[in-house]
This record gives C-alpha cells, structure tokens and sequence, in this order.
C-alpha cells in the first residue's frame, strides 16, 4: 500500500515558497493570498511533524529539514510536469516554460507576466527560477534567461537582452546618517555583496578607493535579497540601474555620490534551442521580452 501523501495544494505551495524565499511571492505566483500560503504551509508541517521554515519578524527562511524536504521534491514535480508534457503534447503547444535567473524573475519578469498574458489570452507561462548555470540538456524549458553568457552549447541560441550600469545604492536616511558624501566615506558603512558579475573590488578599483576594504561587509546569494537589505538601511550596495528601477523611482534607493563612477557590463543572455522557438506560444514571448527591456538597457547589436 503506497504511503499516505501530502496534499498537492500544500506541496505546491511549499514549493513556490521555497524558491521564491517569500510567502508573499508564492501567493502571486499561485495566485492566493498569502494567509492562503501559511495556512497550506501550517499544513504540511503538521502532516510530516517537522518545521519547514524558520519566521522572523515577517521574514522566513528554510530549516535544514526544510531545504532537504524542498531538494527533494523539486525534482519530483518537475518529473511530474515533464511527463505530462510528453504524454499531452496538445496540452503544451500552447505553454512557455521560462528558466530564469532569481533575481530577474523576482525583480523583472514576475511583476510583468499579466502584461505578457494580455497580450494573447491563449498563452501560458510556467516560470521557474535558478541560481545554477542552465542545462540545455535536460529539455525541462523553452527559453533560459541566463545571468551571464552561459557556455556555448550546441544547437543553442544565445542572445544579450540586459546591459547594466553598477553603481554604490543605499537607503535615503542611511546616506544622511552616515553623512555619504565622497567615495571615501564608504570605509564608514557596511558593504553589501551579492553575486554579481562585478563586485565591490572592481568597483573600488576603478573608483580608486584604496582605503575602504572591499571584502568587508555582509553577503548575499542573490541580488533580490541584497536590493532589499540596502532598503532596510543594512548598508550601501553595488547594483545595477536595471534591477533597482522600481526602488529609485519609489525613492527607497539612492546614489550617495553623484560623480561616481558607473560600470557597464552585458549581464543577462536569453538562449533557446532553435526547434523550441520555432512554436509561436516561444516565439511571442522572446519577442516580448526583448521589447519589454528599457531602452537605456538594451544592449548594443553585436557585431
């Protein structure tokens, strides 16, 4: 007799949880509310008797049980997902599944998905997120949205979408406080990391700040995390104009040094295999994506 299961409302719920680091992001990935996710959450810890996430002032976090449980049953989804894929082609023709890097999706893609929706009410979009390099060999996308240019792969397409400009970001009221008015006065704040393409000591290089340390600091594994902190008053951050759009415009980011430097760099690539985006529901979205870029970051045409 197979082993009684959890419910697969409250693994999918989980599951959106886990990768997304948020309640809040799973509610609007699956959309309910976030009270529905807890709920669901409550739910399967009760059914294994076991703490998936550690809550911290509105914050949460995976157990170590948690991001085994979460390990476990990605995969198992996912061959769920890929075996109705083979066995329901029809079903399919019609579905987009997006490989994307964390932070674009959190930050970029994610908020702009009903946008991309409206534009053919036939289409459907399953987006999955990753911090690991994309394997083109699994068949498990269609369209890969890679931070950085991935390896060439053969039978693969690669495209730059994402051209960003670096620059020191913090906190309105940290800025004040600190009194950030020279490159220098970095050596007064907490740096903030996170895994960019360039990092705090190129940047300090090229600005010729030799007295701030640049491996000082707290550090993150994804630049989501790290945007969030620097608006918390955490510290200053390097991030790009790209991903802290919405923080700037909102006034919770801002660049406490006019003249300093900024560093371009071609960040995110999309690639696709040729035989995937020939499927109109494939072809629309990467036309979307590419015209969805901002103007000042849309990279130059390769030569």
């Amino acid at each position: 007799m197979r082993q009684r299961l959890p419910p697969l409302r409250a693994l999918l719920a989980f599951e959106a949880a886990a990768r997304g680091g948020s309640f809040a992001r799973a509610a609007a990935e699956l959309n309910v509310t976030p009270s529905a996710i807890s709920h669901q959450i409550q739910a399967i810890e009760a059914f294994l008797g076991l703490k998936l996430f550690r809550r911290n002032a509105g914050r949460v976090s995976l157990t170590r049980a948690g991001n085994e449980y979460w390990r476990r049953i990605e995969s198992a989804l996912q061959a769920i997902a890929d075996a109705t894929a083979e066995i329901a082609p029809a079903r399919q023709a019609d579905l987009v599944t997006v490989l994307s890097a964390t932070s674009f999706a959190a930050k970029f893609l994610r908020p702009r998905l009903n946008d991309f929706l409206g534009t053919d009410p036939t289409v459907r979009v399953r987006l999955n997120t990753s911090t690991e390099p994309a394997d083109f060999s699994s068949g498990s996308f269609d369209v890969a949205i890679c931070y950085g240019r991935p390896a060439a792969s053969r039978g693969v397409t690669v495209l730059p979408l994402v051209s960003e400009r670096m620059m020191p970001l913090c906190s309105p009221r940290l800025a004040r406080r600190l009194r950030l008015r020279a490159v220098g006065d970095l050596a007064k704040a907490t740096l903030i990391h996170s895994s960019n393409l360039t990092s705090w000591a190129d940047w300090l290089e090229h600005a010729q700040a030799r007295t701030v340390k640049p491996d000082a600091g707290i550090w993150f594994d994804r630049s989501s995390i790290a945007i969030e902190s620097a608006v918390e008053g955490s510290g200053v951050i390097l991030e790009s104009d790209f991903l802290t759009a919405a923080e700037r415009k909102a006034g919770m980011l801002t660049t406490p040094f006019a003249s300093a430097p900024r560093l371009q760099v071609l960040s995110y690539f999309l690639a696709f295999s040729p035989e995937r985006s020939a499927r109109p529901a494939c072809q629309k979205f990467i036309d979307w994506i590419r015209a969805s870029i901002p103007k000042p970051n849309r990279p130059e045409p390769e030569s």
